[in-house]
């Protein structure tokens, strides 16, 4: 499988099965959209009549350089993953290596795409999560992750800060775990920044190795669509308190994230804002129902393609930059697993509650359905587990031939059942969405790695 497109003036094919990225002058460009394995020894006379404006010899040549290049297994590969025994065995439970802790079900913003219910998850039951909870939620991955040393967790919400003090007691605990377990625990906060003062700064700053920081972009989109509970906007509280806490955090990792909609479909915009307050920044599409009057429609995908070129465009120039979004490895560098199967929600990564409840993912909460067990209990499903840890590229029948699938890795189940009402089946929006993004990432990372002028 071959993909070829042109973004930012650079005509490019992507093979899909070896990784290998190439950038090509007009004439390749175009006669490889028009070749298929096997290549025949020369350029076949039927492939040259339909590129009349190409001289036959030129054709020759550039049919023999594309030659070169599958005999050295760079074009036109073949899928050497695909019913292999190791894809067979992504079937089996895997060990549970991560934690969304969601220390607290309440929020002091009332965001108008929130997929958690303005905090409580739609149970209308407004709580923090207890030490003790959070401390079982600690013993819980460290006896499911088996060997494993290296353990993530991120502290979520709602609104993480209205907990604190649990934030502070858990990573006390796990701390005073590591050595006896073998453990290293990476924490990581997301917080919309309204609770964020000098002490909670140097907190985060000196525990946290990653800060979320969360914010969509210009004051009047964030304003329009983040408002507090009283209905005011919160970007002239936020932005100080991020600006500090970036400022303080040296060579720590954060990131600002922010959610577009369809109602402010000129993002780059706001990519560009945030730019001002931090290099390290993340804005994506919301994913909602096709009722939801914030969710994006297929008929606004020519629009937003377009402004992603865009983006695409001011990012080329601006290195200093980190746009989460456009960030591609063309190495392939994450692991098969990790390739084939992404995230590892419900089966690497899970949820757990204030009420100690396990789901796959913060997405899941609430749906009983996909409930996995409670910390309290100590019940853990493991077929139901195992059912999300054989999702991937090749049991979701829409990614086997879809040429970005090594990138994205089959997509987000959580959005797939908000979507299609099924964790197998990818959402066709958002596909097309990330198969845009994917080729304006792979535009600029070849224009950096001086393959295109």
């Amino acid at each position: 499988m071959v993909h070829t497109f042109q973004a930012l003036g650079v005509n490019i094919a992507v093979d899909v099965n070896s990784g290998a990225v190439h950038v090509l002058d007009e004439l390749t460009y175009h006669l490889l959209e028009q070749a298929t394995p096997p290549m025949a020894e020369h350029c076949p006379a039927d492939i040259a009549a339909k590129l009349p404006q190409y001289a036959p010899a030129d054709l020759e040549e550039a049919w023999q350089e594309l030659r070169g290049l599958a005999e050295q297994g760079l074009l036109f590969e073949e899928d050497d993953y695909i019913d292999r025994e190791k894809a067979a065995s992504m079937q089996q439970q895997a060990l549970v290596k991560a934690l969304c802790l969601h220390v607290s079900h309440d929020c002091n913003l009332r965001c108008k795409y929130c997929f958690a219910g303005t905090g409580d998850f739609g149970t209308g039951h407004r709580m923090t999560m207890s030490v003790e909870t959070a401390k079982k939620a600690i013993d819980f991955v460290v006896r499911k992750s088996g060997p494993r040393r290296n353990i993530e967790v991120d502290f979520f919400g709602g609104e993480p800060l209205m907990a604190m003090d649990t934030v502070k007691e858990t990573v006390a605990y796990a701390r005073s775990l590591e050595e006896q377990y073998n453990k290293h625990f990476r924490f990581t906060i997301t917080t919309n920044g309204m609770l964020l003062n000098d002490e909670n700064i140097a907190y985060i700053n000196r525990e946290m190795s990653n800060a979320v920081l969360s914010i969509d972009g210009r004051k009047e989109v964030n304003d329009d669509l983040r408002p507090t509970a009283g209905g005011q906007g919160s970007y002239d509280v936020i932005v100080p308190k991020f600006k500090k806490l970036i400022a303080e955090r040296g060579d720590k990792e954060y990131h600002l994230r922010g959610t577009f909609t369809r109602f402010h479909k000129d993002f780059a915009e706001d990519v560009k804002a945030l730019t001002e307050i931090g290099k390290y920044v993340s804005v994506e599409p919301v994913v909602g129902k096709e009722s939801d009057p914030y969710a994006i429609q297929e008929s606004d995908l020519p629009e937003l393609k377009a402004e992603y070129e865009r983006l695409a465009e001011y990012l080329r120039d601006r290195r200093d930059v980190n746009f989460f979004h456009f960030n591609v490895d063309l190495s392939q560098g994450p692991c098969v697993i990790k390739r084939l199967r992404g995230c590892g929600a419900g089966c690497e990564y899970v949820a757990i509650t204030p009420d100690g409840d396990i789901y796959p993912c913060h997405q899941f909460v609430g749906n009983e359905e996909y409930k996995l067990g409670s910390v309290y209990d100590g019940t853990f499903n493991k077929e139901l587990s195992s059912r999300f840890a054989g999702l991937n590229i090749y049991t979701r029948e829409e990614c086997r031939n879809c040429w970005a699938r090594f990138y994205c890795s089959g997509g987000c189940s959580a959005s797939n059942l908000l979507v299609n009402g099924n964790i197998q089946h990818p959402h066709k929006v958002g596909c097309e969405l990330e198969r845009k993004r994917l080729e304006c990432a792979i535009a600029i990372k070849a224009i950096d790695a001086g393959l295109a002028d």
